[in-house]
């Protein structure tokens, strides 16, 4: 929609129906949880949209709405039981300061639910292989909009510190943590140490960083036994996707059909990533 275009009775009718369709379709029929799953709409204003009270309603605000239900070519994120474990553990760190290992098998929606949460004063840190000290820093200064060039790594990581007990309810997310080596993530050490109480911290990776931790343990490896600690002496399991998540999220994206439903859920392998590509190619069949 071009920015600038006035919203047509007729388009804001079109908006209301997608709402509606979300409602039911993403939300399991409750407006409440919608509001919760889509960004700056308030259960009151899904309120007034379904009921068509629309007077007091912006172009921009019908904008935002239309973006986020009217995707009809983008794929529709549902509530899933990791989804829901995923979220309750992201609020908790960042509204008490709490520290959590969470890691789940691939394709079990970490990474997509992560990215759903990138409001304000939280930053999710995505690991590299080819991560540096110096490159895992200054990308946690580049997600808070700072510049690490010409600092020195004790420099950066001062720069760090400071932004985030200048911030209310910080949180950082360090995603797939399993891929960093052992130098880089060691800086979760430094990063609790200074931030204890002040800053949320989780780390999530695949069941790798447990077995690598476990084995580390064992040798009694430098900084190992200082990670563990500081997550609770526990890792914390993602559930794999159900069969009702599973349903839910192949019927949000457009295929309703239950022989296909089933056969999506038997080959997906409990990856989300593999119930994606196979709708896609089940609706570019149809299509």
């Amino acid at each position: 929609m071009n920015e600038n275009q006035q919203i047509s009775d007729a388009l804001k009718m079109q908006i209301t129906n997608d709402l509606r369709q979300y409602v039911a379709n993403v939300a399991g029929g409750s407006a409440n949880k919608a509001s919760k799953l889509l960004k700056n709409i308030s259960n009151g204003y899904i309120s007034l949209v379904l009921n068509e009270k629309w007077e007091s309603i912006s172009d921009d605000a019908w904008r935002n709405l239309q973006k986020q239900v009217s995707k009809k070519d983008e794929w529709v994120i549902v509530e899933t039981r990791g989804y829901k474990f995923l979220s309750q553990l992201f609020v908790d760190a960042r509204l008490h300061s709490n520290t959590f290992g969470i890691i789940g098998k691939t394709g079990y929606g970490k990474t997509e639910t992560a990215k759903l949460v990138l409001e304000e004063n939280v930053f999710v840190v995505k690991a590299n292989e080819y991560f540096t000290s110096r490159d895992f820093l200054e990308e946690i200064l580049r997600l808070m909009g700072k510049n690490g060039a010409g600092y020195s790594i004790a420099g950066m990581m001062k720069q760090i510190i400071t932004n985030l007990l200048k911030l209310q309810n910080p949180l950082i997310i360090i995603d797939e943590a399993d891929k960093l080596n052992d130098k880089v993530l060691y800086f979760f050490i430094s990063l609790y140490n200074a931030l204890e109480g002040k800053c949320g911290l989780i780390i999530i990776a695949t069941p790798y960083l447990k077995k690598k931790i476990d084995d580390g343990l064992m040798r009694n490896k430098k900084g190992y036994a200082e990670i563990y600690s500081r997550i609770g002496r526990n890792f914390l399991e993602v559930p794999k996707p159900s069969k009702n998540d599973i349903t839910a999220i192949v019927q949000a994206n457009g295929i309703t059909d239950p022989q296909t439903i089933n056969s999506i859920y038997n080959s997906c392998g409990d990856d989300l990533r593999s119930v994606k590509l196979l709708v896609h190619a089940n609706l570019k069949a149809s299509a």
